[in-house]
């Protein structure tokens, strides 16, 4: 494959949730992933996994004009960063990642909270979590902490 071929995804799945607007961003709200019947078996050994990652395809971003550079979570008091540096949706490609719980499995029917995707976004891929992705040595920048110690305290108000 050259550096410049088209890759080629199918779903393996879409989300089914109730939450819509901004309280999918909450992630508090319960959503199930449906798989496709014929990978059903691939879920065998996932339900000794109490959470897991989602990879799923951001179909709902608007914007045909991919963004370089945007503020964090959209504030102009945060610094202007690549995109890679930020968790906007409106990126070269736009795939969302999720850690999320795993509360039940039924046939080809996941169902989790924490999924912050909308009704009918095609996931891309499931993985489980690992201790490997845990990191007590991760570093991140003050504009980071500072929106951190928002959110927590957002939260203890609700």
């Amino acid at each position: 494959m050259s550096r410049t071929e088209k890759i080629e995804l199918k779903p393996i799945g879409f989300v089914s949730t109730k939450a819509v607007g901004k309280e999918v961003k909450r992630r508090k709200h319960i959503s199930k992933i449906i798989l496709r019947e014929d990978l059903t078996e691939a879920l065998d050994g996932i339900d000794d996994f109490s959470h897991l990652f989602i990879l799923f395809f951001l179909d709902k971003v608007k914007s045909e004009e991919k963004k370089l550079k945007a503020y964090p979570r959209g504030r102009t008091d945060m610094p202007l960063l690549g995109v890679f540096a930020t968790r906007i949706a409106n990126r070269p490609n736009p795939i969302g990642l999720a850690l999320v719980e795993l509360l039940n499995i039924e046939g080809n029917v996941l169902t989790v909270r924490g999924l912050d995707a909308y009704e009918g976004t095609p996931v891309l891929d499931i993985k489980p979590f690992d201790h490997w992705d845990t990191r007590t040595d991760a570093k991140v920048p003050e504009w980071w902490m500072k929106l951190e110690k928002e959110r927590s305290e957002k939260r203890k108000g609700d």
